[in-house]
């Protein structure tokens, strides 16, 4: 890999990518700003095209054809897991210094900007469905997945960008989705109520070897800033999600399934997801199809660990996706959504 490649730079006064990373990934997303992106997924694509939901509104209710799946650190990250099906290779740098990066209010408007463009030549398809299209192209959007690629929480203003989204009327919920490597800044969005709808933390490793193996972190600590960052999570005040990505063969074994328990159990989520590992994207150079497990597997590890999760019951599933979902007993919170903060 060209040193150049991994190198971000300075434009007018702002951190950026490198102009060889730019290149690459303006052919896969629109690039909103200095640092962060936005995709159309392929769940906006079939929902516009009467081809079905993407599970988050089965399972809580978002609106798919008017979701927005965005990063303000596209290319920033502090691990590098085998699964992951973006060019992670490209991101070697975990820094971003605030006043060198874009406010929150520029990203969310380029984003929008970006999102139109791209979801513009959908109208052209033949089994389009107008109405939702319309929706989807003119109004707001009403669902911000702050995930997509990199690490959000490296952008030092991600308390900001949360709270401006969550202030639009139109906006019913924002998703934050965290490797679980800078449990400082979910205290900092606490203590300054910046909260998310929905907090998602990856936890892929039920011990500090495979951890290593999977999520191949950039901290050396990393294993004990993921066990804090749980650790916070358990009265963390607002909805909260663990996603464990199943990779068979690799981190799947039933002598990990009580270490799993373990785990989501001290995060005292509301919900944890089990999700399938998919063949796609950059993943395939690093791990094989026979690493990507049917939803029967899924569905049967799930009901395994099922009976580890005493707080817990298996509430719904995703074939499409390969999902499984469980639901903490006691947990205050609907599974649906129904506005921002609910």
């Amino acid at each position: 890999m060209q040193e150049n490649r991994i190198k971000e730079e300075i434009i007018d006064g702002k951190i950026s990518f490198s102009k060889a990373v730019r290149k690459e990934y303006e052919k896969k997303y629109g690039l909103a700003g200095h640092h962060s992106g936005v995709q159309i997924c392929s769940w906006n694509r079939k929902y516009l095209r009467n081809k079905g939901a993407c599970y988050k509104q089965i399972f809580y209710g978002i609106d798919c054809h008017r979701c927005v799946q965005m990063s303000p650190a596209l290319a920033w990250c502090q691990e590098n897991c085998i699964f992951c099906w973006r060019p992670m290779e490209w991101m070697r740098k975990i820094e971003m210094k605030e006043e060198e990066t874009d406010e929150p209010e520029e990203i969310i408007d380029e984003t929008v900007k970006q999102r139109k463009r791209l979801i513009c030549g959908i109208k052209g398809a033949e089994d389009v469905n107008h109405g939702l299209f319309k929706e989807a192209y003119e109004k707001f959007p009403s669902h911000w997945a702050i995930s997509l690629s990199g690490e959000p929480t490296i952008y030092p203003k991600i308390g900001e960008l949360i709270k401006k989204l969550k202030e639009h009327p139109e906006v019913k919920s924002v998703f934050l989705v965290t490797n679980g490597q800078e449990p400082e800044r979910l205290e900092e969005l606490k203590k300054n109520n910046c909260l998310p709808t929905q907090l998602y933390i990856s936890a892929d490793a039920s011990d500090e070897e495979t951890f290593k193996k999977v999520n191949r972190p950039v901290y050396s600590d990393g294993w004990e800033r993921l066990n804090k960052t749980l650790g916070i999570s358990a009265d963390f005040p607002c909805r909260r999600v663990i996603r464990y990505t199943m990779i068979k063969g690799i981190n799947d074994s039933e002598e990990m399934i009580s270490g799993y328990a373990g785990l989501f159990e001290k995060a005292k989520a509301d919900f944890i997801e089990i999700k399938a590992y998919m063949f796609i994207g950059f993943s395939r150079k690093r791990l094989s199809i026979e690493n990507m497990p049917l939803h029967k597997e899924v569905k049967e590890f799930s009901e395994k660990l099922g009976r580890h999760l005493l707080n817990y019951e298996m509430i719904n599933e995703h074939k499409p996706s390969r999902i499984v979902l469980f639901k903490r007993k006691d947990s205050k919170y609907p599974n649906l959504i129904r506005k921002s903060g609910h």
